[in-house]
């Protein structure tokens, strides 16, 4: 048999497989799907699934092993002082964190959106992404020291006869503490700076599909300002700050490292969920904690799909 031949029996082939995925669409929509799918089912949903099997399991009180049998014994200790602290800390944090970025970034997101203009929009936009080139770590620990009684930030406090004001804020319970770094009030500015990009973007994402137009019209009908921004502009604005908000809360949520390094020894539920599985080996309640914040994201999905936040992603 000739080369020629082969080549010509080889593009027929070709030509019938690509007749064929083109008279059966969805064929080739299965076979495009079906590696990352069935990566996705067995990986991604086959973990989450052992994970809230182990959830249903308990710990014997004696032997200290394992009893796999289905029970709501472990969800019960959910339920505990100490344990629903523990969520209700982490959610107030994500909540905050998620609020206050939400204020930071909006005129950010306004002014890239509305004045920002070529070469400043790329400034923007490097101010906006520098940060996340560094190293996760780097910026932690970097925020650490800044946060430190020997550190630039209380330098700059005392510089400007301030020291007052950070001895009642350290002096105030719960949020207060010996320093900025081991006190809430530090995790939670480590927590803004670190996912604060996440919020700019979506949000200065959403300002830009805001039409010129209708803001015009809205002046050109005797709105003020201020009507203007409550009735124009933030209710169109609104999705992408919710789908901004799904990236910061979700994040503050299950972050484990900030709140080991930054604040106080309470822990958040990263942290009990690594206290859990690896210190004290109860596996089952590392799970049921861990299917805390699942439960939490899957409602707030719910609802930020509600608000068409996804359109703003």
């Amino acid at each position: 048999m000739s080369l020629s031949s082969i080549s010509l029996e080889g593009g027929g082939f070709l030509r019938r497989l690509s007749d064929s995925f083109f008279r059966h669409p969805r064929l080739l929509l299965f076979l495009l799907l079906a590696p990352p799918l069935t990566w996705l089912g067995i990986i991604y949903l086959g973990s989450l699934f052992a994970l809230l099997l182990q959830s249903f399991f308990s710990i014997d009180e004696f032997s200290g092993l394992i009893r796999h049998e289905l029970t709501l014994k472990t969800y019960g200790e959910l339920l505990r002082p100490s344990n629903l602290d523990i969520i209700i800390r982490t959610v107030l944090m994500a909540a905050s964190v998620t609020l206050a970025a939400a204020v930071i970034a909006f005129p950010i997101s306004y002014y890239a959106a509305r004045y920002a203009r070529g070469r400043w929009k790329a400034v923007f936009y490097l101010a906006v992404m520098l940060p996340l080139w560094s190293s996760y770590l780097v910026r932690v620990y970097a925020w650490k020291l800044i946060l430190a009684k020997e550190g630039i930030l209380n330098w700059v406090i005392e510089a400007l006869h301030l020291s007052w004001l950070l001895d009642l804020l350290l002096a105030t319970p719960v949020i207060g503490g010996p320093s900025l770094s081991i006190s809430y009030i530090g995790t939670f500015l480590v927590f803004l700076y670190i996912w604060l990009p996440f919020m700019i973007l979506p949000t200065q994402a959403a300002l830009e599909r805001v039409p010129v137009s209708l803001l015009e019209a809205s002046s050109d009908l005797g709105a003020r300002p201020r009507q203007t921004f409550r009735k124009v502009i933030l209710p169109l604005a609104l999705p992408g700050m919710v789908a901004g908000s799904i990236f910061t809360f979700s994040l503050t949520l299950g972050d484990y490292i900030i709140p080991q390094i930054i604040g106080s020894s309470r822990l958040f539920i990263g942290q009990a969920v690594y206290t859990h599985q690896g210190t004290a080996g109860n596996i089952p309640l590392a799970a049921a904690f861990t299917v805390v914040p699942i439960t939490i994201m899957g409602l707030y999905l719910w609802a930020a799909k509600k608000m068409g936040a996804f359109d703003a992603l």
